[in-house]
């Protein structure tokens, strides 16, 4: 494996090697962090109580197609709520970021279905939490690929090491927030443009200022992936917006993923209608669409 790729076991820390790889390329890799029986339960949360039929929307690319996107505030109690409150989610978060607390800034669920799944452009997160009231790129995402999220089938690109290099300007890119092109350019001379593979369970953990992108999904196999974000405490956005300042986030051990049989009681998530958010501009929304 390369030095920045670690097999999630029980006994799994942060240790100085991977922060070290956390700090010169600006992720890591961690293989096999949900297991089979994990990755199932959170399949069944998303496929089958109607999530996606009431609150997905796409998010058009720069040639109109259009990834899918759902959004939520606050973790819950459900099952979808359990990844992002686990320990092995959270602490090791926080001890990649410094050990400082942590909390849920959102929770995104991105799809691409085959054939027709668009691109996300190249673009920093902190490209639009910048815009949020964010003063500093203190926050770092998981990305857990439900599916196997390969080159294929519209997997991600890192540009490594690209987090070093600070905030880039982003604007929009037909729905999508997007980083100075010229920019990308020259700093793609300079850092290795590399594919992530993962199949189901394996995660990338990323910081904020990594310049990533996705291309489309050619493919006749679907590509969904779990991205869960969260903002150091004394990083509370100094404005308020779409996505929730400081709210204590409440770990959960590991267990409790496969304990949780919570699927129906979405209490509290605060799930996004993009209408509000004033970083994309959102295309096809499903509850329109099931409308019609």
């Amino acid at each position: 494996m390369a030095d920045y790729e670690f097999k999630y076991s029980e006994s799994f820390d942060v240790t100085d090697d991977v922060k070290r790889a956390y700090e010169k390329y600006g992720f890591i890799i961690l293989r096999g962090l949900m297991d089979n029986e994990e990755v199932a339960k959170l399949t069944k949360a998303l496929v089958e109580f109607g999530l996606v039929e009431k609150h997905s929307y796409g998010v058009p690319d720069s040639v109109g197609r259009e990834p899918r996107c759902m959004i939520w505030s606050h973790p819950g109690n459900d099952v979808t709520g359990m990844v992002p409150r686990s320990e092995k989610v959270v602490t090791t978060c926080e001890k990649l970021t410094g050990g400082d607390e942590l909390y849920h800034y959102h929770t995104k669920i991105m799809m691409k279905d085959p054939k027709k799944g668009g691109s996300f452009e190249w673009h920093q997160d902190y490209g639009y939490w910048y815009k949020n009231g964010c003063l500093a790129p203190d926050l770092i995402s998981m990305f857990l690929a439900i599916d196997p999220c390969v080159k294929e089938n519209g997997g991600l690109q890192v540009l490594v090491g690209s987090h070093r290099l600070g905030r880039i300007d982003h604007s929009f890119v037909e729905g999508q927030q997007g980083a100075d092109k010229e920019r990308v350019e020259w700093i793609k001379s300079r850092c290795e443009h590399l594919y992530i593979n993962l199949q189901p369970g394996d995660a990338l953990l990323f910081h904020c200022n990594l310049l990533h992108c996705s291309g489309p999904n050619d493919s006749e196999q679907r590509r969904w992936a779990f991205n869960c974000s969260f903002n150091k405490k004394n990083n509370d956005p100094v404005i308020d917006h779409h996505h929730p300042r400081y709210t204590k986030l409440d770990k959960v051990p590991n267990s409790a993923i496969k304990e949780c049989n919570n699927f129906t009681d979405f209490t509290g998530k605060e799930f996004l209608d993009p209408a509000t958010d004033k970083t994309v501009k959102a295309g096809t929304k499903a509850w329109e669409e099931k409308k019609e």
